[in-house]
């Protein structure tokens, strides 16, 4: 038994590791699959350039394996394991325990205090995986879907024109795909809004954005191949970014959306901006997208503002996961 650093430019490891992602997600997780293109990014690489992978082989073959993400810009005290997988056929081997040990022992050489992972649904085989190696529930996010091929067209527009009567003052600006260079500063100030969102008991620092560093995971978003419709809402006596909302999708990810990044910025709170652009960009997808099928979203379970405008716009609950932590 081995467990061995994938590199990131592909190979038999890095195929060896999605192959074992995509059996344990047929599974695990009912939401959508990552293909192979977006899977080497965020997994292998990170969206802030700061990701590695490991595989555990057996007699040859890839068995597990997990992605450790180091920030640097900010949260240098963390490490973060935001996948770890096992394939069906050798869980309850040691595997998962393995490769958790591995991940403990790079993030102290790190010199890391805090090891942050994700589990699917709560009360399943990853919870009890967590708590039973001494990881607490430090926040709770709930996943929802709406489902397009059934979705009100009619209750969008009405939800459109009635939070449009309440937004005099400010004007949309949509795109598609990479966001435009002119825009990376606004989005700078419009990720670091999004710094308010509940993070329950996560040992967990501000972040911190400059256009710079959008610039960076525009182009990586690009190499992922994630294309997506985005809004944002500026007020149009300063021309100052006031809200965001963005939809990502891919090509494998068979007719998902992911729903995205909505932020308002606590200026401009009480317009009912984020009903306006979540209602905008659905019509959007309606009209223009028609290969993306249903949206996934997710927000900690405290999030109540943000939950019943996805509640009012037709999501409906898929489940509940757990951001795990634990200091080492």
């Amino acid at each position: 038994m081995s467990i061995l650093h994938v590199d990131n430019a592909g190979g038999a490891l890095a195929d060896g590791y999605y192959s074992v992602y995509r059996a344990a997600h047929e599974i695990d997780d009912p939401g959508p699959l990552s293909s192979p293109r977006h899977f080497r990014m965020w997994a292998l690489i990170g969206w802030d350039d700061d990701a590695e992978a490991y595989a555990h082989v057996r007699d040859g073959i890839v068995t597990g394996g997990y992605t450790l993400a180091l920030p640097e810009r900010d949260n240098a005290h963390l490490a973060l394991i935001p996948k770890m997988a096992v394939a069906p056929g050798s869980r309850r081997r040691g595997v998962g325990s393995a490769l958790l040990a591995h991940a403990t022992e790079q993030a102290r050489a790190a010199g890391r205090r805090t090891l942050v992972a994700e589990a699917a649904a709560a009360g399943g085989p990853g919870a009890a995986f967590a708590q039973a190696h001494g990881f607490t529930a430090a926040t709770t996010v709930i996943r929802q879907v709406l489902d397009l091929r059934t979705a009100d067209r009619a209750a969008f527009e009405s939800a459109r024109d009635l939070a449009a009567r309440h937004t005099d003052g400010y004007e949309l600006e949509a795109w598609r795909g990479a966001a435009p260079e002119r825009l990376h500063a606004d989005l700078a100030l419009l990720y670091a809004g999004m710094n308010d969102a509940p993070t329950g008991d996560l040992d967990i620092e501000d972040e911190v954005w400059d256009a710079a560093r959008v610039g960076g995971l525009e182009r990586r978003l690009h190499e992922a191949g994630a294309g997506g419709r985005a809004v944002i809402a500026r007020h149009t006596a300063t021309g100052a970014p006031a809200a965001l909302t963005r939809v990502f999708f891919d090509d494998g990810a068979g007719g998902w959306g992911r729903q995205s990044d909505t932020v308002v910025l606590r200026p401009h709170r009480g317009h009912r901006l984020g009903m306006l652009l979540k209602t905008a960009n659905a019509l959007t997808l309606l009209d223009e997208e028609p290969a993306v099928h249903r949206l996934i979203t997710w927000n900690a379970t405290s999030n109540a503002h943000m939950r019943a405008i996805n509640e009012a716009l037709g999501f409906r609950p898929l489940d509940t996961w757990h951001e795990w932590q634990k200091t080492i």
